[in-house]
Parts: C-alpha cells; structure tokens; sequence
C-alpha cells in the first residue's frame, strides 16, 4: 500500500467510497474495500467516519457540492446563455460521482433509511436550480422541479452511456426554452 499523504486521508477516503459504489453498487462498500482502494488500512475509515452510515451520507453531500459547483448553473451573463454550461464537462470528467448517486437513489428504493438522505441531496439541487431560475425573473418552484428532473436525466443518461453530444443538445434546448419561457 503506497498510502495518501498527511492530511489528505480523509479526502481520499470520501474519493475511494465513491469510485466503490460506481464500480460495485452500495453493496461493494465496507471498510476494507474503502481501505484499499484509498491505499490505508481499514481502520483509517472508522477513524474518520465512525460508522457506515456516516461515510455514505459525508460521500453523498461531498459529491453534491462538487456536482453543483461543477454543473455552473450561475452565470454573470443575463439571460440563460451560459445556464448549466459545465454540466457535460463535470460529468465527462467525473462520471463515477455521478454513479455513486444514481446507485444510491435506486439502493433507497430498498432501504428506505437511505431515502430522506436523498431527499435532502436532492433538495440541493433543487435550490441551486430555483435560484438561479429566480436570480432570472423565474421564481416558479414547479418550473425550477421540472428543470431540475430534466437536467438529472440528462445527466445520468450521459453517465451510462456517455453521450456528451446528446447532453449538449439537450443543455441548449433547456437553455431556449427557458429563454422563451422568460420572454413570455
């Protein structure tokens, strides 16, 4: 085991779990498998997590944020131009912490304790999307969920199957109609 640096075991813990999950579901996660894929040893995981539970929602809200600041929903240019303008790039160039989520979204159909947990996720997405939509004239929370449903599709077509073009396309399209919808 070649081990991480001083101060970085915590990250690469987070960055292991994830690539875990993409790889093997949610079931492929343990302490060992964390461990090793991270290079330390397993104790080094409860050290900084604790228990299960805590490693998988601190690997959650981890991707969360990077997702939402990678997806560049703001802009400082008006109107919707440049809405979204990140989304293919942070899925092209991270798809397994778009997989850790889709893996854990299909494991809370079967644990239901795993649910309110991606609810909350969720709900950040959700937001960031509501308030870019109102920083633009479009305070509309049914507008800004169906945006969002849209944009999570998109994604996680482009996760399995890699069609940065498709996603593209679809970006612009959302990006027209909400411009429209904004002139309306």
């Amino acid at each position: 085991m070649g081990g991480v640096a001083y101060g970085s075991g915590r990250q690469a813990l987070l960055d292991a779990a994830v690539r875990v999950v993409s790889a093997q579901g949610l079931r492929g996660l343990t302490y060992r498998s964390v461990a090793a894929e991270a290079g330390v040893s397993h104790g080094s995981v409860r050290y900084h997590f604790g228990d299960w539970a805590t490693l998988v929602e601190e690997a959650l809200a981890y991707c969360a944020q990077r997702s939402v600041e990678g997806a560049e929903l703001p802009s400082d240019e008006p109107g919707f131009e440049q809405f979204a303008s990140g989304l293919v790039s942070l899925v092209s160039a991270d798809p397994d912490a778009q997989a850790f989520q889709y893996e854990l979204t299909l494991e809370a159909r079967r644990r239901p304790e795993l649910r309110p947990v991606m609810e909350r996720v969720n709900d950040i997405y959700r937001d960031a999307i509501h308030r870019e939509l109102a920083r633009h004239g479009l305070d509309d929370r049914a507008l800004a969920e169906l945006v969002f449903v849209t944009i999570d599709g998109l994604v996680f077509h482009q996760t399995a199957f890699g069609d940065d073009a498709r996603t593209e396309r679809g970006v612009a399209t959302l990006r027209s109609l909400l411009a429209s919808y904004a002139k309306r």
